[in-house]
Formats: structure tokens, sequence, C-alpha cells
């Protein structure tokens, strides 16, 4: 059976092909930046709650949704971030992230329950 790549560079220029083609990802889903080198695949309704969609967040961005809201709530707000951005402690974070880094991460609050 023949070899798909003979060579090690073959295949490097495979990937490096791949790569350009590759569409951007989009921004996350909270707080609109560019999302950076580690992204997390959130599922805005919990798994636990039938959740089956996804969506590309920073790791802050998901910490800090997860501590101020019950797996009930975000039910309840489903793909709707703009009823996410009512809630006066998440528009706070979202307005102060905005200025960081996609790569920032700092430690944050507690679950509030």
């Amino acid at each position: 059976m023949a070899r798909k790549h003979s060579r090690g560079a073959a295949r490097e220029e495979q990937l490096r092909e791949d790569d350009e083609d590759a569409a951007p990802l989009a921004p996350c889903w909270l707080c609109g930046r560019p999302l950076g080198k580690t992204i997390v695949m959130h599922h805005p309704v919990p798994k636990s709650r039938g959740g089956r969609d996804v969506v590309p967040m920073h790791p802050i961005c998901q910490q800090t949704l997860i501590a101020n809201f019950s797996n009930a709530e975000l039910q309840r707000h489903a793909l709707d971030v703009e009823a996410i951005l009512l809630n006066p402690d998440m528009r706070k974070f979202v307005d102060w992230v905005a200025k960081k880094d996609p790569d920032f991460h700092a430690s944050t609050a507690k679950k509030k329950r």
C-alpha cells in the first residue's frame, strides 16, 4: 500500500496549507473580544439541562458566568447574551474585561449560592 505522505516535509506543507485555509474563529460569545490561545467551548444551556449547543469563550468569561448563575438560570437565559448582561455583576465584568488582552487571566469570585 502506498503512503499518502512519503516524507515529513510534504506533511508539514499540507498542515501549513490547512492552517491558512482555516476560517478565523468567532469572537467570545459573552464579551465579544477576539479569542486568545486558550478557548473554552461552553454549553450556554448546561448539558445536565439538555443543552447541546456550544459557543467559544475565554476561560475567564466562562468562570465568571458560572460563578454568577445557577444551571437553572442559565437554562432560562439559553443563548440570549443580552439577558445575561442585564445582571449588574456580569455587565460590570464585561465592561472591565473589554480593555484586557485576549489571553488575560485572573482569579474569579466564588459562586454566590
